[in-house]
């Protein structure tokens, strides 16, 4: 079990970056939770190395603006995961040739008021080694405040976790803090039977893993969908 996710009914959207106790793989997770019927009503579906969310059921699909995206899309040796559509903003600025942070520059927190759901986004480099960046633009009384964090190498057995709410509530609180450090795991399937009963039974939607071998770039990858 991920303690800081088994204690927290609603941590909503989340993104995991790290690296396997035995040094050999890049760690990539995303989870997506909901309330209501538009937000439950959702999977994720692989698409072109990465994955796009879609309606499980289209007659029930109320406002897909905020809950139909790609949460994971791949850049030749980069691995973008974001929890909405600033995962296009962060590839079309890094095909061009700029940065992570240039294109979360130009976007701010979700405009669903009264929450502001935080944008929450990573991406995971294996040009030259292995580094990785998380990044959170969250409401701040009116402006978007907007906060980066880079590791450099990935530290073997160790990942971070950032999620977009700190916990249930209404309005609902917006995650505090830095990126949590949490442990991870060798065994693939270990981690993400881990990760997915870590989350709450009634709220959770959909799950993505991925393990990126560091020396031949292998993947394995698995989705979970509460709907499915």
């Amino acid at each position: 079990m991920i303690n800081e996710l088994a204690i927290n009914k609603y941590p909503g959207r989340g993104i995991i970056i790290g690296e396997t106790p035995d040094g050999e793989n890049a760690v990539i997770a995303y989870f997506i939770m909901g309330r209501s019927v538009n937000s439950r009503n959702r999977v994720f579906v692989e698409k072109d190395g990465g994955i796009i969310t879609k309606a499980y059921d289209e007659s029930k699909m109320v406002d897909p603006s905020l809950i139909i995206y790609a949460p994971v899309r791949v850049l030749g040796d980069k691995t973008i995961v974001t929890n909405g559509d600033q995962t296009d903003t962060i590839y079309d600025f890094m095909k061009n040739g700029k940065t992570f942070a240039d294109g979360l520059r130009t976007r701010e927190y979700e405009p669903d008021e009264p929450n502001f759901t935080p944008r929450i986004s990573g991406v995971v480099d294996l040009e030259n080694g292995f580094s990785y960046k998380l990044s959170i633009l969250k409401y701040n009384n009116g402006n978007c405040q907007r906060n980066f964090y880079e590791y450099e190498d990935g530290v073997a057995g160790k990942g971070h976790l950032i999620h977009t709410y700190k916990t249930d509530g209404n309005p609902i609180p917006t995650f505090e803090g830095e990126p949590r450090e949490i442990e991870l795991d060798n065994d693939f399937e270990q981690f993400t039977n881990d990760l997915w009963t870590s989350l709450d039974n009634e709220n959770r939607v959909s799950l993505f893993v991925r393990y990126i071998n560091l020396k031949d770039k292998s993947e394995k990858t698995k989705i979970i969908n509460a709907n499915q």
